[in-house]
C-alpha cells in the first residue's frame, strides 16, 4: 500500500460516449431489461451476420426467440449510443486522501467515515469483514491512502425522447451503464497513473470487468457500503457539484445516472456483503454517524431483520 499522497492527488476527467462504451458491463444492462446473463453474451459476438446466426443457433429452440430479442435490443442500444455521442459527456472526479482505520471507522483527512462490519457467520469460518480492514490502522502511526470518486452524465438525459417511451427507457438504462463504465475507465487511470500503484497493469476490458486488477472500488449503496447517507460525507470531501451532482435531503444523487464511492489498493481487499445487522450494531453505527437511531434505521432498512 502507498504511504504518501501521489502527485496527481485529484482531478476531473471527461469522456465521450465512444470512449466509455467499450467499458460497459452489458450483463447489468440486459438484467435491467429482464434478460438472464447468458443473453448478454451477444455483446461479445462479432457483428457479422454469420456470427450472429451461429450465436442464435447455440441456444435451445425454446430460447431462440428470447435470444433474437436480446440481439435486437443490443443493436438498438448501440444505435442510441451513437446518437448520444454528440449529446452527452461522462464526467468523473477523484481525490486521493491520507487515511487510517480506527476500528470500524475510517479517518479520511479530517473526516470520520463510519462503516459497517458483517455480523452473519459464514459456513466456511471466514472473518467478519469491514472496509476499514483494508486500510492501515491508526495505531501503526503510518498514514495510508484511500481514493474517493464520483461519476455522472453531463446532460439531463431524462428529457431525451420523451415522446418515445421505448427509446426513453433505452437512454435511461444506457445512462446508468455509462456512468458505471466511466468509473471503470477512471479507476484504470487512477491505478496506473494518478495513484500509480499498478503502473504496469495490462488487462483487457473483459478482465477489467471481471475485476482481476489489484484493489476494489465499493460504491455507495452496494453490499459492502449500504448506507446512502455517507454520500454527504463523500460530497464534503469531493465537492461533487463540480461535475454536476447534487444530493437530495435523503442523500440520493441527481442526476440519477451517477455513482460514487471509495477506491482501495490493498492487495487482499475484496468485495463482500454486510448483510443483516442487529439492533446493537444499528445503535452503535448511528452513534458513530452522529445521527438519530430512527433516522439511520430508514437508511439501513434493507440490512435490518424484518
Amino acid at each position: 500500500m502507498s504511504q504518501t499522497i501521489p502527485a496527481l492527488s485529484h482531478g476531473i476527467l471527461s469522456y465521450r460516449v465512444h470512449e466509455t462504451a467499450p467499458y460497459i458491463n452489458w450483463i447489468y444492462f440486459f438484467h435491467a431489461w429482464g434478460f438472464q446473463p447468458r443473453f448478454a453474451a451477444i455483446a461479445d459476438i462479432h457483428g457479422c451476420d454469420s456470427c450472429r446466426a451461429m450465436w442464435l443457433a447455440s441456444f435451445p429452440e425454446e430460447e431462440r426467440a428470447k435470444a433474437a430479442e436480446a440481439m435486437q435490443l443490443f443493436k438498438e442500444a448501440n444505435r442510441v449510443l451513437d446518437q448520444l455521442d454528440e449529446k452527452i459527456t461522462i464526467r468523473c472526479i477523484f481525490r486521493l486522501c491520507r487515511a487510517n482505520a480506527d476500528g470500524d471507522d475510517l479517518l479520511i483527512d479530517e473526516t470520520r467515515f463510519p462503516l459497517l462490519r458483517q455480523q452473519t457467520p459464514h459456513p466456511d469460518g471466514s472473518p467478519f469483514l469491514c472496509l476499514s480492514d483494508f486500510i492501515r490502522p491508526l495505531s501503526s502511526g503510518i498514514p495510508d491512502v484511500i481514493g474517493l470518486f464520483a461519476s455522472s452524465i453531463s446532460s439531463d438525459t431524462e428529457k431525451f425522447y420523451k415522446d418515445d417511451p421505448y427509446k426513453h427507457l433505452l437512454v435511461q438504462t444506457l445512462s446508468d451503464r455509462l456512468a458505471e463504465a466511466g468509473t471503470e475507465k477512471l479507476h484504470e487511470y487512477v491505478r496506473k497513473e494518478a495513484w500509480g500503484y499498478a503502473p504496469d497493469e495490462s488487462f483487457s476490458i473483459p478482465q477489467l470487468l471481471k475485476e482481476e486488477y489489484q484493489g476494489i472500488r465499493p460504491a455507495v449503496g452496494y453490499p459492502s457500503l449500504p448506507d446512502q447517507s455517507v454520500n454527504f460525507l463523500l460530497d464534503a470531501l469531493l465537492d461533487m457539484k463540480q461535475i454536476g451532482i447534487t444530493l437530495t435531503e435523503n442523500g440520493a444523487m441527481h442526476p440519477h445516472a451517477s455513482v460514487c464511492g471509495l477506491m482501495m489498493a490493498h492487495p487482499a481487499s475484496r468485495y463482500f456483503a454486510v448483510g443483516k445487522i442487529g439492533e446493537d450494531q444499528l445503535e452503535d453505527y448511528a452513534h458513530r454517524r452522529g445521527m438519530p437511531v430512527e433516522k439511520m434505521r430508514k437508511f439501513l432498512a434493507a440490512n435490518l431483520p424484518k
